[in-house]
């Protein structure tokens, strides 16, 4: 028994070193990849991934070589285990320093036990998010005033999370959107403290604000939109003293229907049904019209269906 927990123990350090030399060649191709496309004038050519989930870290890589930043320090919030994340390549590739929230014990945990902790100047806090909380959270983590990046994927009250923020001024902002919800409405899920997106709907689609949504408020929280993804999930704003010769967007030049089919059936198994049979399928589920000011039924949003009609 001894000599096969020995040999298990021996397998283990085999896996670790093997994942840490992994990560070093995925830093190393993202470091070539950030130096090809510093050239790069649209922000989508410069995407690449390294540690995001589609192409943000290329595209943040070009913005913090066009947005001057006096305070290299980011928080992200929703990471999961950081494994995959928004800030992951600006911690290793920049020397950033930032904190990163998630409500689950095991995920933080999963970090502090992660290389990259002591290598870095991570900070990791375990907390539900809410608009109520986040003022808070980020105070009592010593977050405070002008910072780099602020990125929000939360799967739910983006819109409501964001908006309540008034403790920070990101020079950066980095949000997911739900391209469901089109290029031309402006709603969001309706606030619940509680939300958590497998929860909402079996479809796992119903979550998170539209581009226009999002787009409405970085205007009044003084932010211009600068690019997207093209997977069709996330939004990038500068502050609006710092955008320069960054091109404007309006949310129709932005929208991209996201790629990925990711609805799911009653009983949790993928379906990859289309972007039409998505939207006809959570058509009864409940949104805030952020223009009408009232609860409506996504059915009851004429502009979804424009949308949907248009084939955007």
């Amino acid at each position: 028994m001894t000599a096969m927990l020995n040999k298990l123990q021996r397998f283990l350090a085999r896996l670790n070193t093997l994942s840490e030399r992994v990560t070093l060649i995925q830093e190393s191709l993202g470091r070539i990849e950030a130096r090809q496309t510093a050239d790069a004038g649209d922000p989508r050519a410069a995407e690449f991934r390294v540690f995001s989930q589609w192409g943000e870290d290329g595209i943040i890589q070009h913005l913090v070589r066009n947005v001057p930043i006096e305070r290299p320090i980011f928080v992200e919030f929703g990471v999961e285990n950081y494994v995959e994340s928004n800030t992951r390549f600006l911690l290793t590739n920049n020397a950033w320093s930032g904190l990163v929230i998630d409500g689950s014990e095991d995920n933080i945990e999963y970090i502090r036990r992660d290389p990259i902790y002591w290598a870095s100047n991570l900070k990791a806090h375990c907390s539900f998010i809410t608009k109520d909380n986040i003022n808070q959270l980020l105070a009592s983590n010593g977050i405070a005033g002008d910072i780099g990046l602020l990125s929000v994927d939360i799967d739910g009250n983006d819109y409501w999370v964001w908006e309540a923020i008034d403790t920070i001024s990101p020079r950066i902002v980095v949000c997911e959107y739900s391209s469901q919800f089109g290029p031309v409405a402006q709603v969001t899920t309706p606030y619940d403290p509680a939300f958590v997106r497998g929860n909402a709907h079996w479809s796992k689609v119903y979550y998170g604000a539209s581009i226009c949504a999002l787009c409405a408020l970085a205007e009044r929280k003084g932010y211009s939109l600068v690019a997207s993804n093209s997977a069709g999930n996330n939004v990038f704003f500068v502050r609006n003293d710092l955008v320069g010769d960054l091109k404007v967007l309006t949310p129709a030049e932005a929208y991209r229907r996201a790629r990925f089919r990711e609805f799911h059936d009653e009983q949790g198994r993928l379906t990859f049904d289309d972007f039409e049979t998505r939207l006809d399928k959570i058509r009864e589920l409940p949104v805030y019209d952020l223009q009408a000011q009232r609860l409506a039924k996504i059915a009851d949003i004429p502009a979804m269906w424009e949308t949907k009609q248009r084939g955007a």
